[in-house]
């Protein structure tokens, strides 16, 4: 294949700048969410929006957009994980401004994040370990190391979800809030450390002719 038939590999930021761009619209819906009258009293057309939480949701919504414009414009790509997060945002948000109706944007974290565990282990019955397409960039597994990651993922992914529906169900919208933002995150970043001893006791290099080796 000749070097103008080669795909162009995806550009790629820092890792700080990757971390603004996912959890900006999260600190900026928490924000928000804690001083809506405020924000309200100094910008009235946030008022269109109605209460707190629903100018929350809707500065959550822009600043979902701003992220993912940026993500495309600085690598020309879109995450799939942000992507498909961003999309239920859209949908969600959209449903609870229309409707006054919070629980929409509530139920949001459940939904994605149960698509994103059903997704990840349903496509082990097909042979596929799909969380080698989101993480084959940063790093490189066996096909074991793969299959063990995304199982222990895929059980994530619906945990948050369950954890989620306690949540939103059993306490104020306000902590639900806090929590989203400063609970799941740590549990995430806890889990997320917790699988590298798998990831290094699976890992394998590349040789130069592009063959994995252990």
């Amino acid at each position: 294949m000749s070097s103008i038939e080669a795909v162009k590999p995806r550009k790629e930021i820092s890792p700080l700048l990757k971390m603004v761009l996912e959890l900006g619209p999260l600190v900026v819906f928490f924000f928000a969410n804690a001083r809506g009258e405020w924000l309200a009293a100094r910008f009235p057309v946030l008022t269109d929006f109605g209460g707190p939480i629903f100018i929350a949701t809707g500065l959550f919504m822009i600043a979902t957009a701003i992220a993912l414009s940026a993500s495309w414009l600085l690598t020309r790509s879109l995450p799939i994980m942000p992507l498909i997060s961003g999309v239920v945002v859209f949908i969600f948000g959209a449903l609870t401004l229309y409707l006054q109706n919070d629980t929409f944007i509530k139920v949001k974290p459940t939904i994605v994040n149960a698509l994103f565990g059903t997704i990840l282990l349903g496509g082990l019955l097909f042979g596929k370990s799909l969380l080698g397409y989101v993480f084959h960039a940063a790093f490189k597994l066996d096909d074991a190391g793969w299959r063990k990651l995304t199982i222990r993922w895929g059980l994530f992914f619906l945990f948050l979800a369950v954890l989620n529906e306690v949540v939103w169900r059993n306490f104020s919208t306000d902590f639900w809030v806090a929590f989203k933002v400063w609970g799941t995150m740590p549990i995430t970043i806890l889990f997320t450390l917790a699988q590298m001893p798998l990831i290094m006791k699976h890992g394998t290099e590349t040789t130069e002719d592009g063959a994995a080796k252990p």
